[in-house]
């Protein structure tokens, strides 16, 4: 049998929801700009509710803006299956990130009623909230809100147009009232399946449609200020200079130095965004705002990273007559997928003829919080060429769909045994 033919999920169901999604806050030809709380997002879950509800799930929308689908079975004997991802993107985004994993729950468990089969648990579909965290430099927002891991000042948190995150909550419709007695008791998630795009070229370039994640790799988010004095860029000797802008420069040098000083180690470092003040072509630049992104997947080498990173930026602000502060936006420790549903998703996939590697995911995703109440798994779909975060990003119809049909059938198993017992 070829691999096309297992699929039992309507996979031109799928592909039309994907493509009238990806029409909501639509840039240029192929890309999408939907940030966090604001009414492109607002409209796309309004449309993603409504296919919930064709589904035949009961929907809501929680104090943090996630969007949740529930399938309620007669006597659950068994804690909550959650499938799910989210569908806010960057602000020069693709149509597949997050998006996949959700519209693929949905039709995972539309697939499952369609068919009358009989969960001995509820399962729940899950449009998380403000996963990228590009809007308001902090992601994972909706599910640490949903498990209680929320940190002091987050709804103070703003954008560019200094809009806080409390009052884009309020905007798009959520009580914050509900929010300090809101989240799900403890026990309540026995289990997290998510799927989603590699976002890298190991599958594409081993020519395979899906694979298996075996966990995911320990990110760490700075923001960085740095402050030197500004002054006229026509008189001010060179040497008597107190640049934040050169200062940040070598630092961007020396995290790129550090990440790449063993050949084809997983260590990768980014700095995303930099702000310059007073951004005047003929003043010296005074202060100094970036990012920084640090991840691995051994938290023993990440750290080591972090520790000469902070040693460089000692000696380069000493240097400049220069002072910095960071701010630390995201830390979390590489989190591994339960072997136990990784057993159950090998062997689905073989009985579709499928021979998925495993490999380690470099981005976060949802997953990464579940992971701390819940066991997880996940699966990947082949995106070409590895891109993502960018217009071009692409997965194939195909491949989708096997993913999908790989997402339904270890959703099938798992809501009537429990892989662990």
């Amino acid at each position: 049998m070829s691999k096309a033919g297992v699929l039992t999920i309507q996979a031109e169901r799928l592909q039309r929801r994907i493509m009238e999604l990806a029409e909501i806050g639509k840039i240029g030809d192929t890309g999408v700009c939907r940030l966090a709380l604001t009414p492109e997002d607002k409209q796309g879950v309004e449309r993603v509710r409504q296919w919930m509800e064709e589904a035949g799930l009961e929907t809501r929308i929680d104090p943090f803006a996630n969007l949740i689908g529930t399938w309620k079975c007669e006597q659950p004997q068994q804690p909550v299956l959650m499938l799910g991802s989210h569908i806010d993107s960057q602000p020069y985004g693709g149509r597949y990130d997050g998006v996949i994993g959700v519209l693929g729950a949905i039709e995972a468990v539309q697939t499952l009623k369609e068919e009358r089969f009989t969960p001995e648990r509820d399962m729940e579909v899950v449009a998380f909230c403000d996963e990228e965290g590009s809007r308001f430099n902090k992601g994972l927002f909706g599910a640490r809100g949903m498990v209680g891991r929320l940190e002091e000042g987050e709804l103070a948190r703003t954008d560019r147009n200094s809009i806080s995150r409390r009052e884009a909550l309020v905007a798009f419709g959520c009580q914050l009232e509900e929010i300090e007695v809101y989240q799900y008791e403890e026990g309540r998630i026995g289990a997290y399946l998510e799927l989603h795009i590699e976002q890298g070229p190991i599958l594409d370039s081993m020519g395979e449609p899906v694979g298996i994640v075996s966990g995911i790799s320990g990110p760490l988010w700075w923001t960085v200020e740095m402050t030197g004095f500004a002054g006229h860029a026509g008189s001010v000797p060179m040497h008597m200079r107190q640049d934040a802008l050169l200062g940040a420069a070598k630092v961007i040098v020396a995290l790129n130095e550090l990440v790449t000083a063993v050949p084809g180690a997983p260590t990768v470092g980014t700095v995303g965004q930099l702000t310059v003040f007073p951004d005047s072509r003929n003043i010296i630049p005074e202060k100094v705002s970036f990012t920084v992104d640090l991840r691995d997947m051994d938290l023993e080498r990440r750290n080591l990273y972090e520790a000469q990173l902070r040693a460089a930026l000692e000696a380069i602000t000493a240097l400049h007559g220069l002072t910095y502060e960071i701010r630390e936006d995201t830390n979390s420790e590489p989190r591994y997928c339960a072997e136990a549903i990784r057993s159950v998703i090998r062997s689905q996939a073989e009985d579709m003829q499928l021979t998925p590697p495993e490999l380690m995911s470099g981005p976060f995703h949802d997953a990464l919080t579940m992971s701390y109440v819940c066991d997880y798994g996940m699966i990947f779909v082949r995106c070409k060429q590895g891109i993502s975060h960018n217009p071009a990003e692409y997965a194939s119809p195909e491949d989708i769909s096997l993913g999908v049909e790989l997402l339904y059938r270890t959703a099938k198993f798992m809501a009537v045994s429990n892989p662990e017992a």
